[in-house]
């Protein structure tokens, strides 16, 4: 059975709900970054990057991370693994990370991108951004700073 969690119109009214809270906690994000995980944070990321534009003129520093070496399952297949492309060009270390995925479940995703923004440098705070946000099942002490929608599950 399918279940519409978000419509359009409340999509939209909840991007421009996190952006105000991003620019609450970051100002003019002069040290701070957006960095969106492969493959689905992707559309969020950009989407937030777009929204902050539009909404207060902000160019965001943004990045793409792919964490499929991370992860804590990437040796449990027998398939050949294929890397997203990854796009970090610029300094991390110092700089406050805004990691943004489209749900969290488990939290495992999440770790696996801190061990990956690890090898980049060290930020002085990551923080998470989650459009959705399953509660319950959490297999690691992970909570989102920013969500957008709460799902029991």
């Amino acid at each position: 059975m399918e279940r519409v969690i978000l419509e359009y119109e409340q999509v939209n009214l909840t991007l421009t709900r996190m952006c105000h809270q991003l620019v609450e906690n970051h100002k003019d994000f002069s040290n701070a970054a957006i960095i969106s995980l492969q493959p689905r944070g992707i559309l969020l990321g950009k989407a937030i990057q777009l929204k902050l534009k539009e909404l207060f003129n902000l160019e965001v520093t943004y990045g793409e991370l792919d964490t499929t070496f991370h992860r804590d399952d990437f040796r449990r297949t027998d398939r050949p693994l294929v890397p997203n492309t990854m796009d970090i060009s610029f300094q991390i270390e110092g700089k406050h990370i805004v990691l943004v995925d489209d749900v969290l479940y488990t939290g495992r995703s999440i770790r696996a991108a801190l061990d990956a923004i690890n090898d980049f440098g060290r930020p002085a705070s990551v923080q998470l951004l989650t459009l959705i946000n399953r509660k319950y099942r959490r297999e690691v002490p992970i909570q989102p700073d920013y969500i957008g929608e709460e799902i029991d599950s």
